[in-house]
């Protein structure tokens, strides 16, 4: 009765039409939670309150009420539809904006970043959305994976690229004002250009259009009758915590694209400390965000090729686990190390020599880090979307959550960080502070080679990984 109402029947133009107004979608939310840096230093001007403690107040706790944010509103999308959620958090968010440039004391301020992290849906839905048009095993499913991804990553440098001419040029409100234009921008965009896409939200709704019309007055939707059981929402909203504190896959994948995620805030609040040296104004500075950006973009063209060799790799051998599950980790095993080793070259580059050398080998460094961000977001979750079956939001979910909170907790630390690793010296805190981050990305790029390796026992011996038969 549904007909070509429901999303995996839609043409594939219309499907990938509708994807790019979630990516703007994605990207809006991603923005908003790099740009508002570029107003700290008149912000904490006119409130009169440290930077340190705004990082904290209104950078940091806008990532860390994210990352709870996104938990909270998935299960909302399941029952009553992923438009009406995305509305919603899209609408919250634009209003608790308006709070945050209007308000006339600093705590009006924070709370309005506070409840705008927490209104935002984020990947939690605009993902699910993938999974409400393309079957698991539909060739299109990671190319749809990967995009979504991109904008997640790519909107996270718009802001401290866009900032840096904000903070230069205008004054701190325009930091919040631009997300708020852009905003309501997606905001009308999606309400206007996109369906709902939930399939049983649509056979909810055709069933109650053929009652209307007298066709068949005892035709029900899936979920028409059903009531919210709290308890079950309840365990819906604890389960990706849950998997989080007991699967080795999701928290070994969850650590790394959370630390990963991390470094690209701590450059963003960074950047202007490491690049004072060479007299780069706050525009140039943000331009440094660039050679990241191209990084994206080169992982992504990479990935674009991997998934089609992958898809001809599983047709082939449908019966073979590696080539269904871990082989979608093979790309990972040679960029994940990108990661410590771009941190390396910008360590070298940018902070150990008393002369400063030339910028632009720091920005190699940069542009390894960023190839190494979103191959390790793809990877991970394309590859916990297809071990978790049924549990694979939830297993994203905790990688989304490790990726928010851990760069909100971290945010507010990154100069500290820079200046307390040796307060004498500071070209050479800078040094040091990046060999303990290069440290870290090492011991923890360790566990994709361990997951690749012992994927098989890990899933079969896990409570919620689905196995082959």
């Amino acid at each position: 009765e549904c007909g070509d109402r429901i999303g995996f029947r839609w043409p594939l133009w219309k499907k990938w039409y509708y994807l790019c107004v979630v990516f703007l979608v994605q990207l809006s939310m991603n923005l908003n939670t790099t740009l508002y840096s570029n107003g700290i230093e008149g912000i904490s001007l006119e409130y009169g309150i440290s930077p340190f403690a705004l990082r904290w107040g209104g950078a940091g706790a806008f990532l860390i009420t994210y990352s709870f944010g996104c938990e909270l509103w998935a299960p909302w999308s399941e029952e009553f539809g992923r438009k009406i959620i995305l509305q919603s958090s899209l609408f919250l968010v634009n209003c608790f904006a308006v709070l945050v440039v209007t308000s006339p004391n600093l705590a009006g301020h924070v709370i309005g970043r506070i409840l705008g992290g927490l209104s935002t849906a984020g990947g939690s839905v605009t993902l699910a959305m993938i999974t409400d048009m393309f079957e698991p095993d539909d060739p299109m499913f990671q190319h749809a994976t990967s995009f979504i991804v991109f904008s997640s990553v790519f909107g996270s440098i718009i802001g401290p690229i866009i900032g840096g001419f904000v903070e230069e040029l205008l004054p701190w409100r325009w930091c919040v004002w631009i997300q708020v234009i852009f905003g309501v921008f997606v905001q009308l965009l999606h309400f206007l250009a996109v369906p709902e896409t939930r399939a049983s939200v649509i056979m909810d709704r055709v069933a109650k259009e053929y009652r209307k019309s007298g066709e068949n007055r005892y035709l029900f939707g899936p979920s028409e009758n059903r009531r919210i059981d709290w308890v079950d929402v309840g365990r819906i909203w604890m389960r990706p915590f849950r998997m989080f504190m007991t699967e080795p896959i999701v928290v070994a994948f969850s650590l790394l694209s959370g630390f990963s995620d991390a470094l690209i805030f701590m450059m963003v609040q960074s950047f202007g400390f490491v690049y004072w040296q060479y007299g780069f104004s706050p525009i140039q500075v943000g331009l440094c965000f660039i050679p990241i950006g191209i990084g994206y973009m080169f992982a992504y063209a990479i990935f674009f090729v991997f998934i089609i060799r992958n898809v001809s790799l599983r047709s082939k051998r449908p019966q073979d686990e590696y080539a269904q599950y871990e082989s979608r980790l093979t790309p990972l095993l040679w960029m994940a190390p990108l990661l410590p080793i771009g941190l390396l070259v910008f360590a070298f580059t940018a902070a150990y020599f008393t002369t400063p050398i030339h910028w632009l080998p720091s920005m190699i460094g940069s542009f390894l880090i960023g190839i190494a961000n979103f191959a390790i977001y793809m990877a991970t979750i394309d590859y916990v979307l297809r071990a978790y079956g049924p549990f694979a939001a939830s297993a994203t979910g905790g990688n989304g959550w490790a990726r928010d909170f851990l760069a909100g907790v971290l945010t507010p630390y990154a100069i500290p960080m820079l200046i307390l690793t040796n307060y004498r010296y500071e070209k050479l805190s800078v040094f040091m502070a990046t060999i303990v981050l290069v440290v870290i990305a090492t011991v923890l790029c360790g566990a994709v080679f361990l997951v690749y390796k012992y994927g098989p026992w890990l899933r079969h011996h896990s409570k919620f990984a689905q196995t082959l038969a």
